[in-house]
Order: structure tokens, then sequence, then C-alpha cells
């Protein structure tokens, strides 16, 4: 699971810095188109149009670099530390495009504010195309796409975090019994499994000696000669002789030779 999770993890945030180099392709686009009118027909360049295409050509590299080592760093502490902060910093500039290109908002009709100056929407910039309607619009697209970035850079940063708490996860609790020696950790069963205790796996070592057998696990013995038992009849300092029964010995040791006797019966 945890594999699957962490993959799953990738591809989200994968498809949010495509989103995000969409929109800054997007703006950067529109916006060299504004800067190369305005120098070919010698317009005055106004500089909010300078900055907004160097915020979005800097977002540009960033998430086209954020896409190629998504695969390799995704998750790694220091690498997402600084993708949080400047997903942050994308956001407080976007903000700015989006403030910049307010005049978007509008129906552009009748007397419109563009790049190019203040005009009537039918009227071609300079007696050339565009129209003031067509600059409009362009700004309308660039309003919408800088919100739309906003958006998915909060996203980023977010799953930044999340992909930093799933990479710990995975090296601290790492393949386990829990999760069939795979990668990753544990499954939980069910939505209680995230108020249900974790337990202990128990770990043995296959080079401890066994444990000696305890006075308490010892039982009487049928079979040895001498067998610790209570103090019975026949028993001498709590041993028991199988030789003697009743405290006499079956053969008594006299020292003396019992004397021969020689059947009846003939004599060769």
């Amino acid at each position: 699971m945890g594999a699957k999770a962490g993959f799953a993890l990738k591809l989200l945030q994968w498809f949010i810095r495509g989103v995000q180099f969409c929109c800054s392709a997007l703006i950067l686009a529109l916006f060299s188109y504004f800067l190369a009118v305005l120098t070919n027909r010698n317009l005055p360049i106004p500089t909010w149009t300078r900055a907004v295409e160097g915020i979005s050509g800097i977002g540009v590299l960033y998430t086209l670099l954020g896409l190629l080592l998504l695969c390799c760093l995704a998750g790694h502490p220091f690498t997402s530390f600084i993708a949080i902060v400047l997903d942050i910093c994308f956001i407080g500039s976007y903000i700015y495009v989006a403030t910049v290109n307010r005049a978007g908002a509008s129906s552009c009709t009748g007397v419109v504010d563009t790049p190019f100056g203040t005009g009537n929407a039918e009227d071609l910039v300079n007696n050339q195309h565009p129209t003031y309607r067509q600059a409009c619009q362009m700004e309308t697209a660039c309003l919408a796409v800088s919100i739309v970035a906003i958006i998915f850079f909060v996203f980023s940063a977010l799953l930044e975090v999340v992909l930093v708490r799933h990479r710990r996860k995975e090296q601290r609790f790492g393949p386990s019994p829990a999760n069939n020696y795979t990668s990753g950790y544990g499954r939980r069963r069910g939505i209680f499994g995230l108020f249900r205790r974790r337990k202990t796996v128990d770990t043995t070592d296959s080079n401890a000696l066994p444990e000696h057998t305890h006075p308490d696990q010892m039982r009487q013995s049928y079979n040895t000669e001498t067998t610790a038992v209570g103090g019975e009849a026949g028993t001498q300092n709590g041993t028991y002789n199988k030789y003697q029964h009743d405290g006499q010995v079956a053969y008594p040791e006299t020292g003396t030779a019992v004397p021969h006797t020689t059947a009846a019966g003939y004599r060769y």
C-alpha cells in the first residue's frame, strides 16, 4: 500500500505542476506578444508588462524543473522546503499578475484599458491589428489563468508537506510483517484503524540459548534409579532406591557365604 500511495501522490503533484506550467506558458506567450507589438510600433512599454513577462518566464522554468525532478526528489525534506517557499512566492507573484490584468474582468465593450493604452473596443491599435477588444480579451485570459495558477500553487505547497510526511513514514516503518515484507507501512483495516493501537511485533533471537528448566517444571520420573521425591518410606535423604522395599535391602550383604547343598539323587 505504501508504494501505491507514494506513486499516487507523485502523479497528483506531477499533474499540478503540469497545470502550473501551462498557465505560466500561456501568460508568457501573451505578454511576449504584447511586448513585441509595443516594440515594433515604438509605443511606450508599461513597467508592469515587463514584470508580468519576468514572473511568467520564471514560472515556466520553475514548473518545468519541478516536473523533471519530481521522479527522483519528491518528498526529500530539503528540496520540498525550497519548493514550498517558492510556491508561496509564486502565489504572491500571480496575485500581482491578476491585479494588473483586472481590466480583463470587464465585458471588453466601449472604452477599454489594455497594455496598448486606453481606447474604443472597436478601434485598431495604432491603426493596425489587433483591436482594443482583442487586447482586452487577451487580458481576460491572463486574469483567468493567473487565478488558476494561484489555486494550484496552494495545492502544490500543501502536497509537498504530504510527500515529506509520507516519505518519513516509509523510512520509519518500512518492510515488516504488517505489510508482508513489502514496502511502506502496514494497512489499517477500515476507518476504525485510525483509533486502534498499534500492536508490537514479538521478535525472537535465533542465536539465544533455550531457558533452563525451573524446579517447579520438573515431574517425577519413573525410569531413573534415583528420583527427587518427598519424605516417603524407603527414602534416604530424599532419595529413593528401587533396590529396597520398606527400608530393607532385597539382597542383604551379611558377609557370610551360603553353604552349598547337593540335591538328593544319584552320586556319580
